[in-house]
């Protein structure tokens, strides 16, 4: 009877303890931390592993590092989140290969369906969605405060994305070209014309690098400055994207010799990549302002 009472207390004293009880949860990118510590609340303890300012799958020297800074983490784990991408599969092969050579069991996937996007605010409620998904079939004692967690995260989302006529009606006259993950961002979210968007080598065929973008916008000069963009008259922007490296400096400078005044500004892709944009929310904030201001 001792050891029942005391383990009764035990239990108790344990469950009072803020994240004593919580699930482990290490995600691949910051882009899947963030709605799962938002809908998880003190219920999870969750990580990520790739460094948010530069591509998961460009991180090849960097990831020994990240994956030992996480080690205990990797080994307690109840719950892994992918994208299951190109960008991440090499991450998920170190966190396979480390939790393997350390015996710690195999490594069990929850990943995204193929494509996901989370850079406009209607694809990142999608996302939260389906991490709610995970989190109350992870913990179904839980579903109801993940649940309450969920909508004001995804309230969060549609404030921080929201666009006010006046804001449309300046976006709606404003043209660019976007590099070709953040298009859905630029062209169906913010409503800017696209004119032309860019890619690395690997993606897209190879036909729209930023060299073979600057030589049809030098074939066809009188497309632009059929859109009223001389100097004086308007401006294109050209959108880049923080984790795929320096790409579009060379498409500015062509629009700059064709007398064609652009803006060059770099969008982000991930949480925690830039100061103060810790969160999906103030990503898409972050990202409108560069143009709205």
């Amino acid at each position: 009877m001792k050891h029942s009472g005391l383990l009764l207390i035990l239990g108790i004293i344990i469950a009072l303890i803020p994240g004593a009880m919580a699930l482990n949860v290490v995600t691949t990118t910051s882009v899947l931390w963030d709605p799962v510590q938002e809908i998880g609340g003190d219920d999870v303890n969750v990580v990520y592993i790739a460094d948010p300012t530069v591509c998961p799958h460009l991180q090849g020297d960097i990831l020994p590092g990240l994956i030992q800074k996480n080690a205990e983490n990797l080994e307690k784990a109840d719950l892994f989140l992918a994208h299951n991408a190109s960008m991440d599969i090499a991450t998920m092969q170190a966190i396979e290969k480390f939790r393997d050579s350390n015996g710690y069991g195999k490594t069990t996937w929850e990943v995204l369906k193929p494509d996901t996007v989370w850079n406009t605010p209607d694809t990142a409620v999608e996302l939260a969605d389906t991490v709610l998904g995970w989190l109350k079939a992870a913990d179904t004692t839980k579903a109801n405060a993940f649940e309450e967690r969920a909508q004001a995260y995804k309230e969060k989302i549609m404030a921080a994305g929201n666009l006010t006529d006046e804001e449309k009606g300046l976006l709606t006259k404003k043209y660019a070209v976007a590099i070709a993950w953040q298009r859905d961002s630029v062209e169906n979210w913010l409503g800017i014309n696209v004119i032309d968007v860019f890619a690395p080598e690997f993606a897209l065929g190879g036909n729209k690098t930023p060299a073979k973008i600057v030589d049809a916008l030098k074939a066809d000069p009188q497309k632009l400055y059929a859109l009223d963009l001389l100097p004086g008259g308007g401006k294109i922007y050209v959108i880049e994207n923080m984790q795929s490296g320096e790409m579009a400096k060379g498409i500015a400078e062509a629009l700059e010799d064709m007398a064609i005044y652009s803006n060059r500004v770099i969008f982000t892709n991930f949480p925690k990549s830039v100061e103060g944009v810790n969160s999906i929310p103030d990503v898409l904030k972050y990202n409108k302002n560069l143009i709205l201001q």
